[in-house]
């Protein structure tokens, strides 16, 4: 049977395709643009998106398994909610879903709140789950990397209580060994959430002292103005999902993004490895 992935282009998707052909799974992929994908040989690339009913039908014919990653878009929870009814009606039961920590937490901050709404809809739907809820990712380090090189500040408003960063390669992993296994039980097996974190938890003062080793130079954490960020944001993103952003710093600053006990052991038991680590991810992409 096949595995269908969602929103396999990305930084997360791309690792769970890899992961996926890597223990030879049988991989199928639902994107925009096929003739772009540029995913691994083998894997069935499929044209549509997750408001394409007609689409969605025909990704779903001889799927057992669906990965339901959803980008964080306007109609977000729409798309998610259109995709488990179509995997219902064709009688798919296992899914792993990649939510996000502490959705059920940062209830104001609305792709969290759409996306423990999900959660919600996925019990209420009976299905087989994995909830992988991810704290932030390393990976959006790259998008600062610039102002920080440039203007010696860690700019990303992630307080003083810590964030647990996670790699994408990691999530991607993960996932991918929940998805065979879910798919080559032979039972039906229990729902259940997993928190996917780093191995560390970072504070903002921590995040600019690992900069400042990695460079050779000071960098600073200025603070928690999440009003500049906001304004920051806006200059190449629209002013709903700058403003969301916003909430999920603050969010960041009141609550941190701290792992449960356990955690950290129970990853790296699945992993059969340690977790990447910021240090490795920054000296990684500072050269």
């Amino acid at each position: 049977m096949t595995i269908l992935v969602t929103g396999a282009t990305g930084n997360v998707g791309r690792n769970v395709v890899d992961q996926l052909v890597q223990r030879g799974a049988d991989v199928r992929a639902i994107v925009r643009n096929p003739a772009s994908a540029n995913l691994p040989a083998g894997v069935e690339v499929v044209p549509g998106d997750l408001l394409d009913v007609d689409a969605l039908r025909g990704a779903f014919q001889g799927v057992s398994t669906l990965f339901l990653l959803n980008a964080v878009v306007a109609d977000e929870f729409t798309q998610a909610l259109l995709t488990l009814g179509i995997a219902r009606e064709a009688g798919v039961r296992r899914v792993v879903y990649l939510s996000v920590i502490h959705s059920d937490v940062y209830v104001n901050v609305p792709h969290f709140a759409g996306k423990f709404g999900v959660e919600r809809m996925i019990e209420a739907m009976g299905f087989e789950a994995t909830i992988l809820r991810p704290a932030y990712f390393m990976d959006n380090e790259h998008t600062i990397k610039d102002a920080i090189a440039g203007y010696g500040i860690y700019p990303m408003p992630i307080g003083s209580k810590g964030v647990a960063m996670i790699d994408a390669r990691d999530i991607g992993e993960i996932a991918a060994i929940e998805l065979v296994r879910r798919e080559q039980s032979a039972a039906p097996l229990p729902s259940e959430r997993i928190n996917l974190v780093g191995p560390d938890t970072l504070t903002g003062s921590d995040a600019a002292a690992i900069w400042s080793d990695v460079l050779g130079r000071t960098i600073i954490y200025p603070g928690d103005d999440v009003a500049a960020f906001e304004q920051n944001l806006r200059q190449f993103m629209p002013s709903w999902m700058a403003f969301d952003m916003r909430l999920m710093g603050e969010r960041f600053i009141s609550d941190g993004m701290v792992p449960e006990h356990g955690d950290v052991d129970r990853l790296t038991t699945l992993l059969g490895r340690p977790l990447r680590t910021y240090r490795a991810f920054v000296t990684a992409i500072a050269g």
